[in-house]
């Protein structure tokens, strides 16, 4: 039974069309293959996909450039200096955005702007206004997460050093706490042979501790009590 005839049209469907690539791209080269060895002949054969892919056939002892100078020598058409006319093209152009990108970075740095008129003057002062403002944005939002950071660390090594001295004066009769019920004081010496300053609850019972508040750090260094600064 004859197979009817396929309708020549883009297939809509891309699973079917990626097949149907496949199968008739392998016809071709065997169909290529076929015709050089048969004929003697140079071939070659260059096929790009809809999805930018080469697949290429060249016939054995050639090579695809052997076969374009040849088609050039035929024809008369130098393929080749159309293609350095291209590039040569696209290097003016790329060079041209080069000066353009080193004429502005100038200009941002104050430099060469003696030919510019005032409206050109005004875009740039504009436009270095809006940088200005990003760059200060940015130094600002810097400075808030280091304080932040900051905040966050001292809050923690007070919440250690209250732990701390809970657990080292805890059990004195004499000393307590910092708490909101307290006489407080402060005294600065050496922990560890590390300067801070310490903070301590003075009991009623010890009113003269008011007047030598480094007699208190003194007696709890050399007691062994532990007491840290923050």
């Amino acid at each position: 039974m004859a197979r009817g005839k396929i309708q020549i049209k883009r297939i809509e469907k891309a699973t079917n069309r990626q097949v149907t690539y496949s199968k008739r791209r392998k016809g071709l080269f065997k169909k290529a293959d076929e015709l050089s060895i048969l004929c003697d002949s140079k071939v070659s054969l260059l096929i790009l996909s809809s999805t930018g892919k080469l697949h290429e056939y060249v016939s054995p002892s050639t090579t695809t450039k052997q076969v374009i100078d040849q088609y050039q020598r035929t024809t008369g058409i130098d393929l080749w200096s159309a293609q350095y006319e291209r590039m040569q093209e696209n290097l003016k152009k790329l060079k041209e955005k080069n000066r353009s990108l080193r004429r502005q970075i100038r200009q941002r740095r104050g430099e060469g702007v003696d030919n510019l008129d005032f409206g050109e003057l005004l875009a740039l002062d504009q436009e270095m206004e809006a940088a200005v403002q990003l760059v200060r944005e940015r130094k600002y939002k810097v400075m808030s997460n280091q304080i932040d950071t900051t905040n966050k660390k001292l809050k923690q090594a007070k919440q250690i050093n209250r732990a701390l001295l809970t657990d080292g004066i805890k059990d004195d009769p004499d000393y307590g706490l910092v708490d909101a019920g307290g006489d407080y004081d402060s005294v600065t010496g050496y922990s560890n042979g590390i300067p801070g300053v310490f903070a301590l609850r003075l009991q009623p019972n010890q009113p003269n501790l008011h007047n030598d508040a480094e007699s208190v750090l003194t007696s709890c260094l050399s007691s062994n009590w532990r007491v840290e600064k923050f």
